[in-house]
Parts: structure tokens; C-alpha cells; sequence
């Protein structure tokens, strides 16, 4: 099933702008997709380069404006796929766009340590980042009914999102894809690095966060259990999540003395990574982990959510050291604070005292299996 990508439509729509747009996400998200879509929309006006291509690479660095003036001629869109994959491309994405004019460049990776460090601040003010995740329940709404969708929610619980799942014939060979997935495609960036032990460690790692999705994570405790300093631990909870597989909650504090600030939780913004890394695709009935399972789909859901329709709030947790808590806070650019605690059954939640003394602006919301498309899909 070709599932429409709502990307595909915003860079479209930046076309002709002579920016560079740049669009992030992990191995196996559809970017290629996206940008084979556009060049062959455009014929003879794109120049479709692989960055992971040898050669390619090699022309590229030949930073001279003739090089690139040659390289690009008639054409108005260049596309650079795994731009990452190219050594100093920040500075060769730079003069490509001040050099050369009339020419819109994209540029996606599949890592975003290498592009951002070597192109931030360069180009600030002629690009823009788009940030592509597994498919979103908001993009899967434009093909399929809201009885399709609740039908199929413990299929996303338990095997996540990746595009390449919509062509596989049963849950086995679902099953072997994510597999392969974690062996052998979302950590080949991170081992490119120097000073990355290996995949067995960075494996264990992610096995670690795996079984801890929606708690409070020690990066002491995992650095024992790894037998590797702290500082390394954090080095690595860093990149990983700059290569798209997890990403952090921090705690919010009003510094209220009570409240827990420093403590940091890590999910995975794809449920099926996540059941592959411990092995477990039973069904929910089966098992003891369907709240989180339920707590990191929502958030996960909830951000691609927001991010597809142009709405960047800060995200945390919240949680006091007597044990009140809150899965999600989204706090919007006038300081508004929407908490949102996720519940697998409907259920009536207390707003937590504390909270509620401390912020009482705030709006508090259940997000439970019977209402949960209201705040993931548009129109609902």
C-alpha cells in the first residue's frame, strides 16, 4: 500500500525558494522515497546524487564554485541523498547555494550530528529542517477508516510503523525486518564514529533503555551494567538519539523543591524497534508491558503529530519525589502547559494535587484507548 507522506507535499511547497531544505530520520523512514517522488516529478530540472556513492563524494569536495556551477547546470533542483555519508558537506552545501543561483537543494541524513555541526550556523536563514519519523496514524487516516484504525492498533503497538511493514505478507516476516533492522541498518552510522566501542555495547545499550521505557534512567546504573564510565554513557545516549531511535524526556520543575528535575527518561520513537531489542512481539493479552508499550506509542504518536503541522513545543515529564507523576507536558512559546497522562483503558485520573497547586493554568487530559485518536489524528 503507497501511503502518502505529508513531507512529500511541505517540500514540495518549498521548491523554487533557493534554500537548502534539509530532511532528517532514521535508516528506512521513506526519505529516498520522498525524494525519488520529486526528482521524477521534475525530470530534467532535479539532479538525483547519492552521497554514499564514492564518487559522488569525491566531486562534491571539490569545493570550487566552477565545479559546482558545471555539475549543476540546468538544472533547479539538486537532491543529495545520506548527505551525511560526505566528509565537511556542511561547507559544500554552503557554497553550493551562495555560488549558485536559482537552484533549491535537498539534502536528507539518516544521522544528524554531521550535517547539523557542520551546516548550523552557516546557513541560518536559508534552511529548513523537516524531520521525517515512521509513519504517522495522521498520515495512515488519509487511506484507511477510524474502525481500520482501532482495529489495527495492536498491530502498532507491537510492530511499530516503518514503512516497509505495509509489503510484508504476516507477522513473521514483520518480525525478521525489525530484527534486521537493529542488526544491521540503525546503527551504521554511529559505528562510522571513532571513539564507539562497537555494536555489541551500543546493542546492549539500547536493550538496557529497552526494558526501561517510561522510567527514570540512571546513566550510573547503565554504566555499570555496561562496565563503561558515565560520561561515555551519556556520549552515547546522545548520538544515539541523533540518529532518530530514542529520544529523551527532561524533568519539569517550577523549582519547586519537591519536584523531580534531573532525572531523565528515554523512549523510542517506534514501538516495533523497541519489541525487537528484547525479543518479544507476543500479543498484549499476553503480556506485562502494555502500558508502556500504550505510554510510548502516544508520545511518539503525539510528536510526530505536532511536528507534521508545524507546532514545536518542549516536551517533559513530570513527577515529585513522593511519587506523583505526569507521562507528558508540551510547553507552547507563551508558557502554556498541556499535561497529558496515558492510560491503556478509560479510567477516571485525578489531576495530581501538587501539580495542580503549582500550575493551575495548566489543562490535564487522560489520553485512553477509546479517545486517543482525538489528539493524534486531525479532523477526529
Amino acid at each position: 500500500m503507497d501511503i502518502p507522506r505529508l513531507l512529500e507535499k511541505k517540500i514540495e511547497a518549498e521548491l523554487g525558494k533557493e534554500k537548502v531544505i534539509m530532511l532528517y530520520g532514521t535508516r528506512r523512514t521513506g526519505k529516498t522515497t520522498i525524494i525519488e517522488h520529486i526528482a521524477a516529478r521534475h525530470g530534467n530540472d532535479a539532479l538525483l546524487l547519492q552521497g554514499e556513492d564514492m564518487q559522488v563524494a569525491a566531486l562534491l569536495q571539490q569545493r570550487t564554485v566552477a565545479n559546482y556551477s558545471q555539475l549543476t547546470k540546468g538544472k533547479k533542483i539538486v537532491i543529495i541523498d545520506e548527505a551525511q555519508a560526505i566528509p565537511e558537506i556542511g561547507k559544500i552545501l554552503k557554497l553550493m547555494i551562495d555560488s549558485v543561483k536559482g537552484i533549491t537543494i535537498i539534502a536528507t541524513g539518516s544521522s544528524s550530528f554531521d550535517l547539523v555541526y557542520s551546516t548550523g550556523e552557516p546557513l541560518v536563514g536559508r534552511n529548513i529542517v523537516y524531520h521525517l519519523y515512521p509513519i504517522a496514524q495522521i498520515e495512515l487516516s488519509v487511506t484507511e477508516d477510524k474502525l481500520t484504525t482501532i482495529r489495527n492498533l495492536e498491530q502498532r503497538l507491537i510492530y511499530g510503523s516503518y514503512p516497509e511493514l505495509w509489503h510484508l505478507t504476516n507477522q513473521q516476516e514483520q518480525e525478521n525486518y525489525l530484527k534486521q533492522m537493529v542488526n544491521s541498518y540503525l546503527l551504521k552510522d554511529l559505528l562510522t564514529m571513532e571513539n564507539v566501542k562497537g555494536a555489541d555495547v551500543l546493542f546492549k545499550l539500547l536493550q538496557l533503555l529497552a526494558w526501561q521505557v517510561g522510567g527514570q534512567v540512571s546513566t550510573s546504573e547503565l554504566g555499570n551494567a555496561l562496565q563503561l564510565n558515565k560520561i561515555t554513557v551519556e556520549r552515547y545516549l546522545d548520538l544515539l538519539s541523533k540518529v532518530f531511535i530514542i529520544f529523551p524526556l527532561n524533568g519539569y520543575s517550577n523549582n519547586l523543591r519537591k519536584e523531580v528535575s534531573k532525572s531523565k527518561k528515554w523512549y523510542f520513537y517506534d514501538n516495533g524497534i523497541r519489541n525487537a531489542l528484547i525479543n518479544n512481539f507476543s500479543p498484549l493479552q499476553s503480556r506485562n508491558d502494555v502500558g508502556q508499550l500504550w505510554e510510548q506509542y502516544i508520545l511518539g504518536e503525539r510528536m510526530k503529530y505536532n511536528s507534521y503541522r508545524g507546532y514545536q513545543p518542549q516536551y517533559f515529564f513530570w513527577r515529585t519525589y513522593d511519587g506523583q507523576e505526569i507521562d507528558l507536558l508540551e510547553l507552547d512559546n507563551k508558557q502554556h502547559l498541556q499535561a497529558l497522562e496515558c492510560k491503556w483503558q478509560s479510567q477516571k485520573v485525578k489531576i495530581p494535587a501538587a501539580f495542580a497547586k503549582a500550575y493551575p493554568g495548566a489543562d490535564f487530559t487522560v489520553i485512553h484507548k477509546d479517545n486517543y485518536l482525538e489528539w493524534i489524528v486531525e479532523g477526529i
